[in-house]
């Protein structure tokens, strides 16, 4: 897929249908209601339990797994280290086996800011893209926790690309599955971090974060690919652009994790009605609401030329921190949503401070054609790590 323009003022019906599968990992369901999370949870320790409920996973509608899942909520933190009740799903292989198993825990890509959008909402009826991916997971015998991020399932605005926000309800769920009693997972669980697209974002925060944020989570490696690393150089590429709805999701997340932003001050009338569709959409209706748009064309005043807005999106780059586990790190260099230029230099910040990273440049494709290709290597890769080999990277 190659990047499009607008044609004499009109969307086409193929560009429609790019955005959707660019951006889209994860398909629309219907709107469920959620419960407001129990007051335990301002008490709690991050990754416990507030909550929880069986649930199913079915990568396809019907489709059998021989799993069993479980909505949980459970404590985590904001970006502002507030405690706060993350949503998400655990899934585990009924296979009959005894003793640890590896556990996953696992960001989707961009799904939109609706919380039906949710991969918990998904899950039990199939409409959820990635659960295919995951399933090659549970297939291994390998148990999943599936974060739903900060405000999708739960009240409040999802905090899509606050770097922070992501990583520590990345690291979260996995400890919700090790403390889940019907998971039989132990503190002895080894643990993988996986993650593409927001998704990468998320797991490479996680991964920066783990040492300091969640020492007691035994993390053998972590696969990120299509990492957004620097916000403003992505945001740059999208404008006006048939990506560009990932900029305006983007200023809704940010406005949520750090509501003095004040972003509502910064739209007029038709950025307003904009935003305001955005937060109820799923990606691939969001994502046509938000083509070809430009931030000028939306605002009274850029909010990313202001100093505030700037520092807030530094603010959740990747590269900043050494990851304390192995990296295996992928990019398509053909990737028209999130620059190749930027993943590599995520890549070039964590060689520098000294972390083991393997990294692979996908020679061919699409931004979501890397995670379909990529994703069983990563896998694979990440199978070694369990397994105990040592990896060295391929670090200049």
């Amino acid at each position: 897929m190659t990047r499009m323009t607008r044609m004499n003022g009109r969307r086409t019906s193929a560009s429609a249908l790019a955005v959707v599968a660019a951006l889209g990992l994860s398909a629309i369901s219907p709107v469920t209601a959620h419960a407001a999370p129990a007051p335990a949870a301002q008490t709690a320790a991050p990754g416990d339990i507030v909550s929880s409920a069986p649930s199913s996973f079915h990568p396809l509608p019907g489709q059998p797994t021989n799993t069993k899942a479980w909505k949980v909520d459970y404590r985590s933190t904001t970006a502002k280290g507030e405690p706060n009740t993350v949503s998400g799903t655990v899934i585990v292989p009924q296979d009959g086996r005894k003793g640890p198993r590896p556990l996953i825990t696992y960001a989707v890509g961009t799904i939109g800011m609706g919380d039906h959008c949710a991969p918990s909402a998904g899950f039990p009826k199939g409409t959820t893209a990635e659960a295919n991916l995951i399933q090659q997971l549970t297939l291994r015998g390998w148990a999943v926790a599936v974060t739903d991020y900060e405000g999708l399932g739960t009240p409040g605005d999802h905090t899509y690309t606050v770097g922070r926000a992501e990583g520590q309800a990345m690291l979260d769920a996995a400890r919700a599955a090790i403390r889940l009693p019907e998971a039989g997972l132990g503190e002895d669980t080894p643990v993988g971090i996986m993650g593409y697209s927001q998704g990468g974002q998320a797991a490479g925060w996680a991964a920066e974060l783990h040492g300091s944020y969640a020492p007691d989570l035994l993390v053998k490696g972590t696969a990120a690919g299509g990492i957004p690393g620097d916000l403003m150089k992505a945001a740059d590429f999208n404008d006006g652009s048939y990506g560009s709805g990932l900029i305006f999701m983007a200023a809704i997340g940010q406005n949520a994790a750090y509501p003095e932003l004040n972003l509502e001050s910064y739209l007029n009338p038709a950025g307003k009605q904009l935003v305001g569709a955005l937060r109820n959409s799923c990606v691939a209706d969001g994502a046509v609401l938000g083509a070809f748009k430009k931030i000028d064309d939306m605002t009274v005043k850029n909010p990313l030329d202001q100093p505030d807005w700037q520092q807030r999106l530094r603010d959740s780059a990747v590269g900043t921190r050494a990851p304390d586990a192995p990296v295996y790190q992928y990019h398509v260099i053909t990737d028209e949503l999130i620059p190749y230029a930027v993943g590599k230099q995520v890549r070039k910040d964590w060689c520098a401070k000294g972390a083991n990273v393997e990294w692979h440049t996908v020679p061919l494709g699409e931004h979501v054609s890397g995670v379909i290709t990529q994703s069983p290597l990563a896998t694979n890769w990440l199978a070694d790590r369990f397994a105990g080999k040592r990896v060295s990277g391929n670090c200049p």
